[in-house]
Parts: C-alpha cells; sequence; structure tokens
C-alpha cells in the first residue's frame, strides 16, 4: 500500500471514513442531527480542505472545527468509535509516514475535543461568544 501523498488520497479516506460514520449505530445519528443528506457534498469539501491544511500544511480551510462540536451529546464513547473508524479506514487504504501521522493527529484531536466538551458541559457558567 502506498502512503498519503495529497488531496486525491484525502479524498479517498475521507469519503470512504464518512461512508463508515453514516452507517455506524453510535456516530450516524449525531452526524445526522447537524448535516442533512443534501449538505454532506458541502460537508466532505470542508473536510478535504481540513485533512489537506492539517497534513500538508495547506491554508485551504478555513473555520473553527471545534465550534461546531459544542453541544453536540457526544461523550468519551463516542470520540472513541470516531479514532476507530478513522484508523481502521486510513489502515484499509494507506500505510506510511503521512498515514501514521493522520491516526496520530485524528487521536489528538478526539482526546481534545471530548476534554473540552467534558469541561464545558460541567461548568454551568460557560457562555460561549457568538
Amino acid at each position: 500500500m502506498k502512503d498519503i501523498q495529497n488531496i486525491e488520497d484525502i479524498k479517498i479516506f475521507v469519503n470512504a471514513f464518512y461512508g463508515k460514520i453514516r452507517e455506524d449505530k453510535l456516530l450516524a445519528p449525531i452526524f445526522a442531527s447537524r448535516i442533512e443528506s443534501e449538505q454532506w457534498p458541502q460537508h466532505l469539501n470542508k473536510m478535504y480542505r481540513f485533512w489537506d491544511s492539517v497534513l500538508f500544511f495547506q491554508k485551504t480551510y478555513k473555520g473553527n472545527p471545534f465550534a461546531r462540536h459544542i453541544g453536540l451529546p457526544v461523550e468519551t464513547a463516542h470520540f472513541q468509535q470516531w479514532v476507530n473508524l478513522f484508523t481502521q479506514t486510513i489502515d484499509e487504504h494507506f500505510a506510511g509516514e503521512k498515514a501514521e501521522d493522520a491516526k496520530r493527529r485524528s487521536r489528538n484531536m478526539a482526546n481534545m475535543f471530548s476534554a473540552k466538551i467534558h469541561h464545558l458541559s460541567n461548568n454551568p457558567n460557560f457562555k460561549p461568544i457568538v
């Protein structure tokens, strides 16, 4: 298997990964609550740009990924499943340094998002800046 080398490779794993997400018992309802069927192409395009920025330092993604997750009814198990599906998808399609970097970064993001969401849900004085 080859390593992740470019945006075309990112499209392969993003499409496969979100295909798994949309079928997953635990995660599908969470995503469906925020992304309607007709919005999936836009979401996938945003994720291509996100991972292109993360893995290849391209400045194609604009946004605040954490802000979109505030208020979701998610727990540690959701993030663990997200990482499991992400890792499985990468391993099915790619091998190499960049593939390992993608898996490491996904774990780090999931841990950070989980910790922040847990903190915010236990802080009744938190008011997001709009």
